[in-house]
C-alpha cells in the first residue's frame, strides 16, 4: 500500500518537475536568443515607446509627425552607424560632428568662390573631410596618440575653421536644382539616403573581409596583426569613412534646411550619436556592434525626444532618461560579454 502511494506520489511529482524544468529551459533559450541578437531588445524598446507615445498623443503617428521624425533622425542615424565602425575597431571620433559642419562649408566655398559645378563642389567637400579622417587616423595609428585626444583636438580645429571661413554667419546653399533635390530638398530624400547607408554599412560589416578585419582589429589587435590583418589600414580607413559619412549627411542637412550653419556640429550631436551606438549594442572597448543596432539606438533616442516634445515634457527629463539608458546598456554589454566568456550564451 505504501509502495503504491510512494510510486503514485513520485509519478505525480516527476511531471511537475519536468514541466518546471522545461519552462525554465524555454525561458533560458529565449533569453539566450535575445542576448545573441542584440538588436531585438532595442527594437522592442522602440516599438514599445511608439505604442506608448501614440496612446498618450494621437498625433505621434500622424503622417506629418512621422515625416518630421524621420527627417530629424537622418544625421543621428548616419553618424551613429558610421561611428559604429570605429568603435568596433577600438577607436572613436569626436570630430565627426565638426565634419558634419565643415563639408557643407567647403562645398559652398568651392561652388561660390571657385565657381565649380555643384556635383564637383560636393565632391570637394567630401574630399576635405576625407583628409580630416586621414589625419585623425595617421596621428592615432602611427604616432600612438589616443583617438580620444586626437579627435578632440580636431574637433576644436574644425570648429575654429568653420567660423573663420564663414565669418561666423550662416551661408545660403545653391539654388534648387536636380542635385539639391536628390541630396536633401525632396521630403524623403534624407531618409532614403540614411536607410541605404545603414544597409550598406551593415553589409560591409557582415559580408566583407573589411568587416571581418574590423571586428578582429577591435576584438584582438595583437592576434589580428599576427594573422596578417593590416590593423593600421583598417583603422585609418574607418576614420576616413566615418568623416566622409559625417560630412555627407551634413551636406544633406544643409540642403534640407536651406542653410549652412558653421555652428551646426556641436558636442550634442556627436555625444547623442555615440549614445545611440552604445544603446544599440556597440561595445566601447571594441570588437562588438552592428550598424543596424546603431540605427535602432538612434531611433529610440529620436522617438523619446519627439514623444516628450509632443507631451510638453521638459528636455531635462530626456537627459535623465538618456543617462540611465546609457548606463543600463553598458551594464548589459558587460553582463552579456561575461555570459559569452563562460559559454552560457
Amino acid at each position: 500500500m505504501s509502495e503504491t502511494t510512494g510510486q503514485t506520489s513520485g509519478e505525480t511529482a516527476a511531471p511537475e518537475t519536468g514541466n518546471g524544468t522545461q519552462e525554465r529551459g524555454v525561458g533560458m533559450r529565449i533569453l539566450g536568443a535575445l542576448a545573441r541578437v542584440r538588436e531585438a531588445s532595442v527594437l522592442l524598446v522602440a516599438v514599445g515607446l511608439a505604442i506608448y507615445f501614440q496612446s498618450a498623443n494621437s498625433a505621434f503617428l500622424s503622417q506629418q509627425n512621422i515625416l518630421t521624425l524621420s527627417r530629424y533622425a537622418v544625421p543621428y542615424v548616419v553618424i551613429a552607424a558610421a561611428l559604429c565602425l570605429l568603435l568596433i575597431c577600438g577607436e572613436i571620433d569626436l570630430s565627426v560632428g565638426q565634419s558634419f559642419a565643415f563639408a557643407p562649408i567647403v562645398m559652398y566655398l568651392a561652388y561660390d568662390k571657385l565657381f565649380l559645378v555643384l556635383p564637383l563642389a560636393v565632391l570637394v567637400g567630401l574630399l576635405a573631410v576625407a583628409l580630416v579622417g586621414l589625419i585623425n587616423g595617421v596621428i592615432t595609428v602611427y604616432l600612438g596618440v589616443s583617438s580620444l585626444i586626437t579627435t578632440l583636438g580636431m574637433f576644436f580645429l574644425l570648429a575654429g575653421l568653420c567660423v573663420t571661413l564663414t565669418g561666423g554667419f550662416p551661408a545660403t546653399p545653391p539654388d534648387a536644382n536636380t542635385t539639391t533635390r536628390i541630396l536633401g530638398e525632396y521630403a524623403w530624400s534624407g531618409t532614403i539616403w540614411a536607410v541605404v547607408i545603414v544597409i550598406l554599412l551593415q553589409l560591409l560589416l557582415s559580408r566583407t573581409r573589411w568587416g571581418l578585419h574590423t571586428y578582429a582589429t577591435g576584438g584582438n589587435p595583437l592576434g589580428s596583426r599576427e594573422a596578417g590583418v593590416s590593423v593600421a589600414r583598417i583603422k585609418i580607413g574607418n576614420f576616413m569613412l566615418c568623416a566622409v559619412l559625417g560630412g555627407f549627411v551634413g551636406i544633406i542637412e544643409s540642403f534640407r534646411i536651406s542653410s549652412i550653419d558653421p555652428l551646426a556640429g556641436g558636442p550634442q550631436l556627436v555625444l547623442l550619436c555615440i549614445a545611440s551606438a552604445v544603446i544599440g549594442g556597440t561595445a566601447l572597448l571594441g570588437g562588438v556592434g552592428t550598424a543596424t543596432g546603431a540605427f535602432l539606438g538612434a531611433l529610440v533616442l529620436i522617438i523619446l525626444q519627439n514623444g516628450f516634445t509632443l507631451q510638453g515634457i521638459s528636455a531635462y527629463t530626456f537627459n535623465i532618461i538618456l543617462g540611465i539608458a546609457i548606463l543600463v546598456a553598458m551594464i548589459l554589454n558587460v553582463y552579456v560579454a561575461r555570459l559569452r566568456g563562460a559559454g552560457r550564451v
